[in-house]
């Protein structure tokens, strides 16, 4: 099985924000050294993993917050474009800044449901042993 088969959804999502903030960082690298092959090669990794966070929108569920990823996902693609074409890493660094909020969001977002799912278990956990406690008492 491969690693993206054993994860959850939002782990998933966070893996991706890393990826396309890595991919836009080493384009960013790549355009100071001048390395035009390679500064293209990342753009084009940033933006197919842009594209699949946009595909991967579920507008039903997600309501506004769907429709506002939506226009911030079209707005990093026209802005790696906008520094691939001109060469110029100042739009990768407004990319690279927004993706580092979105990541830290989902980061602490799905600490804090571990963090309660984890109290919902042990609270089942005191109930269960407590029923059994009170069931052992009865008999």
């Amino acid at each position: 099985r491969n690693h993206t088969e054993t994860i959850d959804s939002a782990t998933l999502l966070i893996m991706l924000y890393q990826g396309a903030i890595d991919f836009v960082r080493q384009a960013r690298e790549s355009l100071a050294r001048n390395d035009m092959a390679e500064k293209g090669y990342f753009v084009m990794k940033a933006l197919a993993i842009i594209s699949e966070l946009r595909v991967s929108l579920d507008f039903k569920i997600g309501g506004d917050v769907a429709t506002n990823l939506d226009q911030l996902y079209l707005f990093m693609e026209d802005q790696i474009t906008l520094g691939n074409v001109h060469n110029d890493s100042a739009p990768f660094a407004r990319v690279i800044e927004l993706l580092l909020i979105l990541k830290e969001g989902w980061t602490e977002a799905v600490m804090e449901t571990r963090k309660q799912g984890m109290v919902v278990a042990q609270r089942k956990q005191e109930d269960s042993e407590n029923h059994a406690h009170s069931f052992a008492a009865r008999a």
